[in-house]
């Protein structure tokens, strides 16, 4: 066996074999992080997780680490500097020495130094070059172009004809837009959303040894891909975002070339594929809860809320995960130090403590942006203003387009545990 390869099993043992391994034993031990983790297959209703994690308190230990469903200690942990962004093999232990070993030559988007995977100072450096085309004034002025690109997208729909959503609408929209955002040209913005797609389960724990192999496969194609689009930005520079990074780079100022293709691949990855999912959960949704759309048609000016209530009701990504550094209390619970938490953000925007009735999607619920889908503290999304606009823009037009939009048998939800959307989305469009 090649030492490539050799290294490749490492990467897959640990940061999939062993997890994987570990959280089945804990769901047969009736564990209810392993539970969790091991029941959030497609289409399953977590509710039931929920309410036995929620019964063990604001902060469920276990052997596995902790985990919560709670808003405020979601919050608390996400937003507190006692927690880091800490994953399985790597610290300083004999995994995490192998884990170093077997590292990637490609990048990752939960490997340092992406911005998911990185803290202060880092973070901040990296955070601040690129948080100034996502301000929610920059976002602004974005409108007139969504709106276009979402007009020409629905323009090339058959209204008499089935068509998939998820193919032709819901992925196309927001990859086009931050296409635009970051200079890759149109011709290759199918390529890029293919390429996404495929590297999206990199976000989820426990991949079969076959999947593994693909998605790594991805990542090295989207990595030369990237370089590629870097380079030729360098010599034709435009307007857009990294055009801006790249020239900072070669004057000597922002990123190195590692750490600006490590944030190019995670902004332009992100620009989509969270997106993906709130524009096809909420087209199911509002296909599914016809008062509520009508609710929408007689006040417009709610669909910047219904939009926060999707992203409530059927969150995009259902956790994240911190690890203490040092002992510190959350919700009144003492948590040590090392022990990683599992911060349920798809539990958290169910917490009856916060949202009245948090099992009925209402679009005219009062306090539906104090969802948690974006996360919270200094790894809240960069895009959460983009998203916001891309879901109101999209969902809006979809449905003043094609008001009779029904969904048909067949939609499938996605296979990952992270990240929760749609496959597949068929509907009758009149």
């Amino acid at each position: 066996m090649a030492q490539g390869t050799v290294r490749q099993r490492v990467r897959w043992t640990i940061d999939h074999g062993l997890p994987g391994l570990a959280m089945r034993k804990a769901a047969d031990a009736g564990d209810v992080q392993g539970r969790l983790l091991m029941g959030a297959t497609p289409g399953a209703d977590l509710r039931p997780f929920y309410a036995d994690i929620r019964a063990q308190g604001p902060v469920a230990l276990g052997k596995t680490g902790g985990i919560t469903v709670s808003h405020a200690a979601a919050r608390e942990v996400l937003s507190s500097n006692a927690f880091i962004t800490g994953r399985f093999g790597r610290d300083d232990s004999l995994i995490g020495k192998i884990g170093r070993w077997s590292a990637r030559d490609v990048l990752h988007p939960v490997e340092a130094p992406s911005l998911l995977a990185v803290d202060p100072p880092e973070h901040t450096r990296y955070r601040k070059l690129v948080t100034r085309v996502f301000t929610v004034k920059a976002v602004e002025q974005l409108r007139g172009r969504i709106q276009q690109i979402a007009d020409e997208l629905l323009d090339g729909l058959d209204p008499s004809q089935p068509v998939d959503l998820v193919e032709r609408y819901c992925g196309l929209l927001p990859v086009t837009v931050i296409s635009v955002i970051l200079g890759v040209p149109l011709d290759e913005r199918d390529y890029v959303l293919a390429l996404g797609g495929a590297a999206g389960p990199s976000l989820d724990f426990g991949l079969p040894w076959r999947q593994f192999r693909g998605v790594e496969s991805a990542l090295a194609e989207f990595d030369d891909w990237l370089g590629a689009h870097l380079r030729n930005l360098a010599d034709h520079p435009g307007d857009d975002l990294l055009s801006q990074l790249v020239m900072a780079r070669d004057q000597g100022e922002g990123l190195t070339e590692r750490e600006l293709r490590s944030t190019a691949g995670l902004v332009l990855a992100a620009g989509f594929e969270t997106t993906v999912n709130l524009l096809g959960n909420g087209i199911a949704l509002l296909s599914g809860n016809p008062d509520q759309l009508g609710v929408l048609r007689d006040d417009p000016s709610l669909w910047p809320n219904a939009v926060s209530e999707v992203l409530r009701y059927d969150s995009p990504v259902l956790l994240t995960g911190r690890q203490a550094t040092q002992d510190v209390e959350i919700a009144g619970t003492p948590v040590p130090a090392d022990t990683r938490i599992v911060t349920v953000l798809a539990g958290a925007n169910r917490d009856p403590e916060v949202f009245d009735d948090p099992d009925t999607f209402d679009v005219t619920r009062a306090n539906a942006e104090d969802h948690l889908a974006f996360g919270a503290g200094r790894h809240y999304c960069l895009g959460a203003s983009l998203a916001r606009m891309e879901g109101e823009i999209g969902l809006r037009s979809v449905f003043e387009r094609f008001p009779d939009l029904k969904v048909l048998p067949g939609a499938e939800r996605r296979t990952t545990r992270i990240l929760r959307g749609y496959e597949h989305l068929p509907v009758a469009l009149s």
